[in-house]
């Protein structure tokens, strides 16, 4: 074993020397408490460390054990419904041995020892495997947790055992001498292989009307919310986390405040997934890296939870990953930077900003897993970003504009006047509409597309009436234009507008989605019509209508909001020419 001393400390970075034969990213144990750390730099025979525990009382010549391993998670079963740390230590663990205020050089395996699983296997023996291939499964919940064969491995099956067993357990014995167990590990920095990596073209239903019609995002794509203080951010992604039609969720809250972390465990097990009729809690692990957790352990947090969700993956399920939020890892990298006295970027940030953020979100996509039968899967990710004041100017903001797929930009002053989700629809845009096309078309409506441009259309044609208003007043504008006004402010309080709090509106089905907004549109297109006719604008809003209209957000009967697309051409049709 390498084991060095302690020979310089600043903040969460540690110099040790005599480290000679160390590799990067190897894991350390520093000092008499053995506080968790990994290389970040050679030089020589000295080695700097980011420690994962607050480094306060640590002394000048404490010992420095290399473990010449590489920090790496624990995949297996009893990942779901856990809460982690940023190095996948069990909170809930660490509090028996602790309490609530967490000791400093506890540990806990990340998956528990003692707890058995029944193993069903799924190959017989004097079988060929090699990676990728499902040996067997086991129960987990609603959740069929699959047993795969590690990248690098390949034999015969020369045994495999049926039964209740636990991680460590050997259920299949290989010809070359390989026992495979229910346990592996992964080193997080490095992403898990696949055969190869598919067009993103199946839509991610997250059940909230503006992101599902206006912006949609892919199985396999990049997303990110960026906005100011109290615009939504965390809740956004809660919801997201909450109705995405993903099996698997990894909730990442890196480097946010405590309590909305613990929002999350509060409700989680008492909402109901509307798929499964089960406790969400049962599909979703969640890490907490929180303001008051250290701050080293925010950059690993990130990489953690992308190896959990590659790892579901690669068994063939769609997983979202919700990373609360990317600028506060981004700031752990700007102070350890800092703390190494590197040449700073641009506002402190280090120069290899963008690499860092590069690297992280090309781990998603919807892949073919390695194995046979040629399953896929996906991982999503939807980073919130914070920059200070909501300047979307900002490097961690610009950055990460180059890389995602979806830009939903949140608005404070849409927050302000109560408007959620506060998705700006002029600055926010989706690179993924033309690979969605189709799947709309078969699965929803055939003109899905035209709608959608149709609503933009109007709403952009609202900012450009809004200046008009504000130089010389409504009063100025042609019926015609006032029309356009009156059906956007429908479209902004009766479809974009949408309640996270409630039960019938927090989640929207496609199918009631397109209907609403097809009710909303059909509305304009017959108004107009109408007052080609001569019938006045004043005539078509005083029918009950726009009432009915404003409620469909509460209806649950698909049937009766696609009755109204209707009634509302036959009514305004039937209208007559005032004399």
């Amino acid at each position: 074993m390498i084991q060095g001393t302690i020979s310089r400390i600043s903040g969460p970075v540690v110099t040790a020397e005599g480290m000679r034969g160390s590799k990067m990213y190897d894991v350390v144990n520093v000092g008499t408490l053995d506080l968790p750390g990994e290389i970040i730099r050679l030089e020589g025979d000295w080695a700097v460390v980011q420690v994962y525990e607050d480094t306060t009382g640590l002394s000048i010549g404490e010992p420095v054990k290399n473990t010449e391993q590489p920090l790496s998670v624990e995949l297996g079963p009893g990942l779901i419904s856990s809460i982690f740390d940023g190095v996948q230590r069990p909170l809930p663990e660490l509090a028996k041995k602790s309490g609530s205020f967490i000791s400093r050089g506890i540990s806990a395996p990340g998956i528990p020892r003692e707890r058995e699983w029944d193993f069903e296997p799924a190959i017989e023996e004097g079988a060929p495997v090699s990676a990728g291939v499902v040996i067997g499964s086991v129960r987990e919940y609603h959740f069929t947790h699959q047993i795969l064969v590690p990248p690098g491995v390949s034999g015969t099956v020369k045994k495999i055992r049926k039964g209740r067993f636990k991680v460590t357990d050997v259920v299949c014995e290989l010809d070359s001498g390989v026992g495979l167990t229910m346990l592996q590990r992964w080193p997080v920095r490095k992403g898990r292989p696949y055969v190869r990596k598919l067009d993103p073209s199946i839509p991610l239903i997250t059940g909230q009307r503006i992101f599902d019609c206006l912006f949609p995002l892919t199985k396999g794509g990049t997303a990110m919310i960026p906005g100011g203080f109290g615009t939504g951010k965390t809740v956004s992604e809660q919801t997201l986390a909450k109705w995405a039609d993903a099996q698997v969720i990894i909730y990442i809250g890196c480097g946010e405040r405590g309590n909305e972390m613990t929002e999350v465990l509060s409700e989680f097990p008492e909402l109901v997934d509307p798929r499964t009729g089960l406790p969400l809690i049962q599909r979703t692990i969640l890490i907490a890296n929180t303001s008051n957790m250290p701050v080293a352990a925010r950059e690993a947090s990130i990489y953690t939870g992308i190896t959990m969700a590659e790892y579901y993956r690669d068994m063939g399920y769609d997983v979202a990953l919700m990373a609360d939020s990317t600028s506060r890892w981004g700031e752990a990298l700007r102070e350890v930077s800092g703390r190494l006295e590197e040449m700073p970027g641009e506002e402190g940030y280090p120069a290899y900003l963008a690499t860092r953020l590069a690297a992280f979100y090309e781990r998603a996509g919807r892949v073919i897993c390695l194995g046979p039968d040629g399953r896929t899967g996906s991982v999503t990710i939807v980073g919130a970003v914070s920059p200070p004041g909501g300047d979307f100017s900002e490097p961690i903001t610009q950055n990460t504009l180059r890389i995602a797929g979806t830009f939903w930009a949140l608005d404070t002053n849409l927050a302000y006047r109560r408007h959620f989700p506060s998705v700006n629809w002029i600055k926010s845009y989706s690179l993924y509409l033309d690979s969605v096309e189709e799947w709309f078309s078969e699965k929803m409506a055939g003109n899905w597309r035209e709608l959608r441009n149709k609503t933009m259309y109007l709403l952009q044609k609202e900012v450009e009436l809004q200046e008009i208003v504000q130089l010389v007043g409504p009063d100025a504008l042609p019926e015609s234009e006032k029309a356009i006004l009156e059906v956007t402010r429908m479209i902004r309080e009766d479809f974009l507008q949408q309640s996270a709090y409630s039960d019938t509106d927090s989640f929207c089905p496609l199918d009631k989605q397109f209907w609403m907004l097809s009710t909303i549109v059909a509305y304009y297109e017959a108004a107009e019509e109408a007052m080609d006719r001569g019938v006045s604008l004043k005539q078509i809003s005083s029918l009950p209508l726009k009432a009915e209209i404003a409620r469909m957000k509460e209806i649950g009967d698909v049937g009766q909001i696609r009755e109204l697309a209707e009634k509302v051409r036959a009514q305004i049709a039937a209208l007559e020419v005032e004399r």
